[in-house]
């Protein structure tokens, strides 16, 4: 496998608070974070490229070829931590950064496996067998309403609240991260991806341009279908192929 990735401003938006992060941590492993901003004049854009980048260091420095899931799952997870504190520790001494944090979606593919963390709703699917599967589940007011069966999928796309998250990197002290874990084969395709292309393309347009490019150009071609749809959102999407 190889990733691809490519992030946009998208059509409305005068600042880009996406950030996302790839590396190869062994011959067979690889990784990837994708993160997206909140917060007032440059707050978000920072918040997102420390995550990424935080995120990226600690699992870099950390990674040891043949570790044992748990330990997997400890570093990534305390890769997060990393990323929380340092945004929240960098928002207390600035005001003007007060409030500011971010998603983060990232994953750890070693062969035939793959460990996947978030917190927020910025998303990770996986396309096997021409089937697009969503892995991770927003951690939003709207998901949890569909939870609760208050609203249906199609209705969530244009709800009011869809941009409302219920948790973030960097607003509080400590954060809760959710891991899922899933296997790959050599035709597997992994995509992460904000919400900028998410609430502007279906899936069923994700899965046709997915599933049809080739990897080198699926991100472009996806955020071109997302700022043809109205890039309402900065457009983030990285993709394993």
């Amino acid at each position: 496998m190889e990733v691809y990735g490519l992030t946009d401003v998208g059509s409305v938006r005068s600042e880009n608070q996406d950030a996302f992060a790839t590396g190869r941590l062994a011959d067979d492993v690889l990784y990837a974070v994708v993160c997206d901003g909140m917060g007032g004049p440059g707050g978000g854009g920072i918040a997102s490229r420390m995550a990424a980048d935080l995120f990226a260091e600690r699992m870099e420095k950390q990674y040891r070829p043949g570790m044992p899931e748990a330990s997997l799952f400890h570093l990534m997870e305390s890769a997060v931590d990393a990323a929380n504190v340092g945004i929240f520790d960098k928002a207390a001494e600035n005001p003007d950064l007060a409030g500011m944090g971010t998603t983060l979606v990232a994953v750890v593919i070693d062969r035939e496996n793959a460990v996947a963390v978030h917190v927020g709703d910025s998303r990770l699917y996986r396309l096997e067998d021409n089937t697009l599967e969503q892995i991770t589940t927003d951690h939003s007011v709207v998901q949890e309403m569909i939870d609760r069966g208050q609203l249906t999928e199609e209705q969530a796309r244009s709800h009011p609240r869809k941009h409302f998250i219920t948790r973030a990197i960097g607003v509080e002290g400590t954060v809760r991260c959710e891991f899922d874990t899933f296997t790959v084969s050599p035709d597997t395709r992994l995509l992460l991806c904000t919400d900028g292309l998410t609430n502007m393309l279906s899936d069923e347009k994700i899965e046709g341009l997915l599933r049809d490019g080739s990897p080198e150009t699926v991100p472009g071609a996806l955020v071109d279908a997302a700022n043809a749809a109205g890039g309402e959102d900065n457009i983030t999407a990285v993709i394993f192929a």
